[in-house]
């Protein structure tokens, strides 16, 4: 039975009200509890009677997150492969009837990013891209895994368009090792609203991504909502169900939760339900009381000030020196930067006059503009270990008997 049966089943209402209508209590008994926490539980600790325990709530994230995971913080940085888009999604920088300069990165090019990445200290990087099968193939995925090996990177994931499990296998075999995928948003109704092209419209087929990567191979597995589409406690929900669901289904994989929320972008979607920070909090930290083991991630959407705050709260996996468009680090690919419409060139720039730099698109603005250099010493400041590697491939490797 996939996850879409269960998610079909899940009482979600009923868990939704619960997060909006419980009682002192119902967060006392939450939080009085040893051992397994529920979607129930869950559910309480997200709501608005549980504000005035973010304190206790913290301590305990605080001290599960030290045992679990001890007092360091694992560095990563995406790279950009592409920013074409098949798909029209409202609220995306990278979509399709947005009339942004794109491009696609040579494999070369890619190369070079991660070595400009590699030098600033970089052994696990995140490989992001528009979905567009013409430009983002499993193949070429494939071949840019293995370059990034030989450009000294040993920890590998993407996050890229669903493939069917036949096509994320030569990705994993070339030492991909993560996989990441948002569903955005849990509700149907306004997943249908928001993607209104392209394959992204199937929202079935996109929930069960997480399941056809772990059949494929790969021994990470990221999920997470998209905050300020819908409602942020029925997403929290859901995604605890999902991570509930994957930790029982797919428990060779290590698991991540992320947590980001809706950013400027081309395109100037505003969000419909804003999170506040202390809301944030007290995701956070529902999350680590509910799930001890799975890894939190923060990424350069949120302010340095929240970031630093959180650490100590139960994230384990933070982004740092981020850029969000194809050949941020190096401006590669700018000489084939193109303007589409509707998914046409409609135009191509001039050639930038020396000095001048013109680059892709991005997809979201990052607000934490620091250095991986200045995360990192915040980190230490903070009393925590910044880990850039903590996985070689030569691990999973047998050896001759």
């Amino acid at each position: 039975m996939s996850f879409v049966s269960v998610f079909n089943e899940l009482p979600l209402a009923n868990l939704a009200q619960l997060a909006r209508d419980a009682t002192t209590v119902d967060v006392e008994r939450a939080l009085a509890r040893s051992g397994h926490r529920s979607l129930s539980d869950f559910a309480a600790l997200l709501s608005p009677a549980a504000a005035p325990f973010l304190e206790a709530m913290a301590r305990e994230s605080h001290a599960l997150t030290v045992q679990h995971f001890g007092k360091a913080m694992r560095l990563f940085a995406p790279v950009y492969l592409s920013n074409e888009c098949v798909n029209n999604c409202q609220y995306c920088g990278f979509s399709r009837d947005n009339p942004v300069l794109r491009t696609t990165l040579a494999v070369e090019q890619v190369m070079a990013e991660a070595r400009h990445l590699v030098v600033e200290g970089f052994r696990n990087i995140l490989l992001v891209a528009g979905e567009h099968p013409k430009f983002v193939s499993n193949g070429y995925l494939r071949d840019c895994v293995a370059a990034l090996h030989t450009a000294g990177v040993p920890s590998i994931s993407i996050e890229v368009g669903p493939l069917e499990t036949e096509d994320y296998r030569p990705v994993v075999a070339a030492g991909c090792e993560g996989l990441v995928v948002y569903q955005e948003t849990y509700n149907r109704e306004v997943y249908r609203e928001m993607h209104t092209a392209g394959p992204k419209k199937d929202f079935n087929w996109r929930l069960e991504t997480a399941e056809r990567g772990y059949a494929a191979g790969f021994r990470r597995l990221g999920i997470g909502a998209l905050i300020g589409l819908g409602k942020w406690r029925e997403e929290a929900i859901a995604v605890a169900a999902h991570a509930e669901y994957l930790l029982k289904k797919c428990w060779r994989a290590q698991l991540t939760v992320s947590l980001p929320r809706l950013r400027p972008a081309a395109g100037e979607f505003e969000p419909r339900h804003p999170m506040s920070d202390r809301e944030m909090a007290q995701f956070v930290c529902a999350l680590r009381l509910t799930f001890p083991h799975v890894g939190i991630v923060l990424s350069t959407r949120e302010s340095p000030r929240l970031r630093d705050g959180l650490i100590p709260l139960g994230v384990t996996l933070m982004s740092a020196g981020s850029h969000t468009e194809p050949g941020g680090y190096t401006g590669a690919g700018s000489e084939k930067l193109h303007r589409t419409e509707h998914g046409k060139i409609v135009e191509v720039p001039a050639v930038p006059s020396e000095g001048e730099h013109c680059c892709a698109t991005e997809q979201f603005v990052i607000a934490d503009m620091r250095s991986a250099a200045e995360v990192a010493a915040k980190l230490r400041a903070l009393g925590y270990e910044p880990v850039w590697k903590d996985w070689d491939p030569a691990l999973s490797e047998k050896t001759p008997s």
